[in-house]
Parts: C-alpha cells; sequence; structure tokens
C-alpha cells in the first residue's frame, strides 16, 4: 500500500502534468503555425524531446548497467505512436479549433480511455471496475466539455 505522502507526490506531479498539456498544446501549435508545418515543428518538439530525455538518463537516473533479459511486447512501443499523433493533432487543430477546446475533448477523451484501460486492467493497469459513480462523473465531465467549450 502506498502512503500518504507517495500518494500527494503523485498526485502533484500528475497535476503538474496535466497543467503542462494546454502549455504544450499552445506552444506547439505556435510552432507549427511559425513554422508553417504541424509536422516540422513535431520534429522540432521530438529532438527538443529526445535531447531532454537523454539528458534525464545520464544526469538523473544514471546509464542502464544491461538491457532487459525478457523481450518487450511490440505493444509497449505503440505508445510512441501516441504521442506522436497528439504533437500532430494539437498543432495543427489547436490554432484553428482554439487551444481550449482542443484540450478540454482530449481531457474528455483521455477519462473514457482511462475508464476502460482501468475497468478491464489493459496493459496492466490496475483494475478499477466502471461503476455508477464513474458513469456519471464521465456524463458530467461531458456537460462541463460542452459548457466549457460553447460560446453563448
Amino acid at each position: 500500500m502506498q502512503n500518504v505522502n507517495q500518494i500527494f507526490l503523485y498526485a502533484l506531479i500528475m497535476l503538474i502534468a496535466g497543467i503542462g498539456i494546454p502549455i504544450m498544446g499552445a506552444l506547439s501549435g505556435g510552432l507549427g503555425t511559425r513554422l508553417q508545418s504541424p509536422a516540422l515543428a513535431a520534429v522540432v518538439l521530438f529532438v527538443v524531446g529526445f535531447i531532454l530525455s537523454l539528458a534525464f538518463i545520464f544526469f538523473v537516473e544514471g546509464v542502464p548497467k544491461s538491457l532487459p533479459k525478457t523481450p518487450i511486447p511490440i505493444q509497449y512501443y505503440f505508445g510512441g505512436l501516441f504521442i506522436l499523433f497528439y504533437t500532430l493533432s494539437i498543432t495543427w487543430v489547436g490554432p484553428k479549433f482554439g487551444i481550449g477546446n482542443a484540450v478540454s475533448f482530449v481531457l474528455l477523451g483521455q477519462l473514457i480511455s482511462m475508464s476502460v484501460i482501468d475497468h478491464y486492467g489493459l496493459m496492466g493497469a490496475l483494475n478499477y471496475p466502471v461503476t455508477l459513480q464513474r458513469i456519471t462523473g464521465l456524463i458530467c465531465m461531458a456537460v462541463g466539455v460542452f459548457l466549457v467549450v460553447k460560446r453563448f
């Protein structure tokens, strides 16, 4: 069982990550607009991310001493596909649709996806069944997205 300090730390880290999503969307969209190419902007962003990831490995984690002894199933690499899709879509759609609108639908999609993943314990996730309370929350979220993006 995780202690309260770990739970607080994890929640804080993910809150900061969530705060970063619209900021990343705005910055990515701005870069794509200035470069006149969402794809070129994605390449630049991935190069920056690659360099920073390498720095993190070297200075924080340390160079791995060995590689995994068992093969890693291919589906675990598909996360890169989703990173690419998100980066390209927010870079292309964000400036045209509005960062707030785009991120609102991203958030709704995340909640729906995480509910399915948690319900079935997919990809090694902890199993949290979908309950009436969770379904009610998803409906409230969908209504909330509508209210956030609707311009009265």
